[in-house]
């Protein structure tokens, strides 16, 4: 039986929500495996998802650049360690720069990327980096990127408070569809353009959840493949750009599927950087920093 720890019970109630007793009992019962653990949590208790994903750690932003002719984009996102910095004029500027270069020299990747000489800089991206970390006094990564360029299609980009940054590749209506979309994909969070870009294995997890979750609650056998096909479905509208219900839409039923139709318009790709996701970030207790010190000064 593996060992169950204090912090093993945190970082499950953090994922989940969920009381203290009940994770640490989920990761007796799975023997220390978080992830079967979230996932018997979630066929118990009826918890609709995990929060895991929507956890922001890490501090930074996300620059983009659109070229004039609306043809080629970038997203960009650059880390560093604390937010006052990501707040700070020349950091700031030096992601948009990030993104602006991406654009016009097209890197295969982040080595390529800081080996070029960065847009509106004085040296290479690299250089610059460096440059801004004796001045800013942090560490400073550029960690990913993503180019789109398109030849019949428009692009469109936003960022909401530079914190969340999207690029979508649409084709049809005009600037105001476009900057809507990008504005509805930061705020619904979809996982694809439809149902062919979500990843099995996510659907196979929700298929094998109602299955067990309706087994707990005594459906019949009979019954369980279709309540676990209208789960999927459900599913799928909740995490697909064109199943999701429109932000905007004024009578709150309008799909963003019914309004690129109204439209006569297409969404071929988009992307979605959140600063931090899926970097976890070291906690400081400082408190047990200052008894250890104490400790020490007293051998």
């Amino acid at each position: 039986m593996a060992e169950i720890t204090a912090t093993m019970v945190k970082e499950l109630r953090e994922a989940t929500g969920l009381g203290m007793m009940e994770c640490k009992k989920a990761l007796v019962e799975t023997n220390g495996d978080a992830k079967a653990a979230e996932e018997l949590l979630r066929i118990k208790s009826g918890a609709k998802a995990s929060k895991a994903a929507s956890r922001v750690t890490a501090e930074g932003v996300i620059g983009s650049f659109l070229a004039a002719d609306g043809k080629t984009g970038a997203v960009a996102e650059v880390n560093c360690e604390t937010d006052f910095v990501a707040k700070n004029d020349d950091f700031m500027a030096f992601a948009k720069n990030v993104a602006e270069t991406v654009v016009k020299n097209d890197p295969a990747d982040i080595d390529a990327l800081l080996a070029m000489k960065l847009a509106n800089g004085t040296g290479t991206v690299e250089e610059d980096r460096k440059a801004l970390v004796m001045k800013l006094g942090e560490n400073l990564t550029v960690r990913r990127f993503e180019r789109y360029a398109t030849t019949t299609g428009k692009l469109a980009t936003y960022l909401h408070g530079n914190k969340i940054g999207v690029m979508v590749n649409f084709t049809g209506g005009d600037e105001a569809l476009g900057k809507d979309l990008a504005m509805h994909i930061a705020a619904s969070k979809p996982k694809s353009v439809d149902a062919s870009g979500v990843n099995p294995e996510d659907i196979a997890t929700e298929r094998r959840i109602a299955i067990e979750k309706a087994k707990e609650s005594g459906k019949p056998e009979a019954m369980l493949e279709k309540i676990a096909e209208g789960t999927v479905q459900k599913f799928l509208k909740e995490v697909t750009l064109l199943g999701q219900v429109f932000v905007k839409a004024e009578d709150g039923k309008q799909t963003i599927e019914q309004l690129l139709k109204s439209k006569s318009a297409t969404v071929s790709a988009f992307q979605m950087f959140i600063v931090g996701e899926g970097i976890e970030k070291k906690v400081e207790d400082y408190a047990a920093e200052v008894a250890a010190a104490a400790a020490a000064a007293k051998k």
